[in-house]
């Protein structure tokens, strides 16, 4: 008597589908994504004409060229230096105390307060890195160089609140005298904000007061000498 073939038993895949999901949420609670890394950089315009040959050429005196290696070894210049090292070299190259022909060239410019002096405004920091720099090594050497512009940007803050604008108008506060012992001295900064000091001069006494001054304008009525300082 032949024998009759095995009936095989289904399986049951109806909670399949449920199982499936709750893994998944599982794996999206438990698993950490990695975020993009980058630095925020804001890259020049590309020129209008690339095939423009009159575009003026940087002469290699005002760049300071800092260089990682595969080793990430760093070189600034002609000297291999440590990161924390950079910030100090690249602010010797920008001030150029000693005018050198190595280092940035200086134009003479017009600066409130100090008249014609030499300024350097013509410096360039490149910054090239090899293929096998390591990530880690060219982020410390970005963020060396974005602290100095950092410092830049608060020192340029700081000099704008400073004592920048010296006036003084002299004169006679009374017909019957002379001399013009009688003055108005205006003290501001960039913004026009300060003071007005005037001491008004006579024969048995002299008065001296000051005036607040806020982007030019007083919140006290101005004598026409002292509107002359503005």
């Amino acid at each position: 008597m032949a024998k009759g073939k095995r009936k095989v038993p289904d399986i049951n895949s109806s909670s399949t589908a449920d199982i499936a999901f709750l893994l998944l949420i599982f794996f999206l609670i438990t698993t950490s994504m990695d975020t993009d890394r980058g630095l925020a950089r804001l890259l020049p315009p590309p020129p209008e004409d690339e095939k423009n040959e009159n575009t003026d050429k940087i002469k290699e005196r005002n760049i300071l060229q800092v260089y990682l290696n595969k080793d990430d070894a760093l070189m600034c210049g002609n000297d291999y230096i440590g990161v924390d090292r950079l910030r100090q070299k690249a602010k010797e190259f920008i001030a150029n105390i000693n005018n050198a022909e190595n280092m940035p060239e200086k134009t003479q410019k017009n600066v409130d307060f100090f008249g014609t002096t030499l300024v350097n405004d013509k410096h360039v920091i490149s910054l090239q890195n090899d293929r096998g720099t390591s990530y880690q090594a060219y982020i410390d050497v970005q963020n060396e160089l974005a602290a100095l512009q950092d410092e830049h940007q608060k020192l340029h803050a700081q000099v704008q609140n400073c004592l920048q604008n010296i006036k003084i108008v002299r004169y006679d506060a009374f017909d019957a005298m002379g001399g013009e012992m009688s003055y108005s001295l205006l003290l501001t900064d960039a913004n026009n904000k300060g003071i007005i000091m005037t001491s008004i001069y006579g024969r048995e006494e002299s008065r001296c007061f000051a005036k607040d001054i806020d982007n030019g304008k007083s919140s006290y009525p101005l004598a026409e000498e002292e509107q002359r300082l503005l």
